[in-house]
């Protein structure tokens, strides 16, 4: 049975999307079976994995309304071993179009009932926001992963985030865990950067997830060609910590 990992951060610019991708590629070079549904109505997950934004017909928007199936959504990616759900601008007007169905909270799960077993992992790059999206991934995903940027203002935001999260078990998914706290953009030469891994590791212990995500050129550039990290440079210091990332979910979900 497949693994729902949700990778949400209310706060953009942490690297979710970042991650979402190159977690995927990582697992997928692993040998592991990995589907990421693209929640985000940017689309840069779908567009950082090579697939052609504009002329998707059916994706995540149409899975939440039910007017599609997954199975029907799915298009396969630059990355061996990694299917992708892509989305499209049309994701914004979900939020309005859902406030009044019942059952808002689950429309997600619910759709990824029939495929969830196709899968060794099922991620999902959620939006920068807490609204009935992310919601959506919370109630279907089995964990979080929480992206946090080494940076000063990195854990503004965090006591919110782990409310809503709170929030979420306790109405709506009470087995959703937290795979863990991802410190992104982390520059060795910065105090700051530093000081911000040591805040987080003492609050938070076993939360915080080993692997430590370097800021690099390469991850940067990727995407612009349409490829996963491991695609485009195997070679590179940030490829190397997103196996290394893949290999730590591995083991602690073995």
């Amino acid at each position: 049975m497949g693994k729902i990992i949700a990778i949400a951060n209310q706060k953009g610019g942490v690297g979710k999307t970042t991650t979402s991708i190159n977690l995927a590629a990582s697992l997928g070079v692993l040998e592991k079976k990995v589907l990421l549904i693209d929640a985000d109505p940017q689309a840069n997950a779908s567009s950082g994995l090579g697939i052609d934004v504009e002329s998707v017909e059916i994706g995540t928007y149409q899975i939440l309304e039910h007017s599609n199936t997954p199975k029907e959504a799915i298009v396969s990616s630059t990355s061996p071993n990694v299917d992708v759900i892509p989305a499209h601008i049309d994701l914004v007007a979900i939020e309005i179009e859902l406030v009044d169905k019942e059952n808002r909270e689950y429309m997600l799960k619910q759709a990824l009932e029939s495929i969830k077993n196709d899968y060794d992992y099922i991620l999902i790059d959620c939006a920068p926001s807490l609204g009935l999206l992310t919601l959506n991934a919370l109630t279907a995903a089995d964990s979080v992963v929480i992206p946090i940027q080494c940076e000063y203002f990195a854990l503004e935001g965090l006591g919110k985030l782990l409310n809503t999260i709170k929030s979420v078990q306790k109405i709506h998914n009470p087995s959703l865990d937290i795979e863990g706290l991802l410190l992104t953009m982390f520059d060795s030469r910065l105090r700051l950067s530093n000081q911000v891994v040591e805040e987080v590791q003492k609050h938070f212990n076993d939360m915080v997830f080993e692997t430590i995500i370097q800021r690099n050129v390469k991850l940067s550039e990727a995407p612009s060609f349409g490829e996963s990290i491991i695609n485009f440079d195997a070679t590179s210091k940030g490829a190397t910590n997103y196996l290394n990332l893949a290999q730590e979910i591995i083991k602690k979900n073995s």
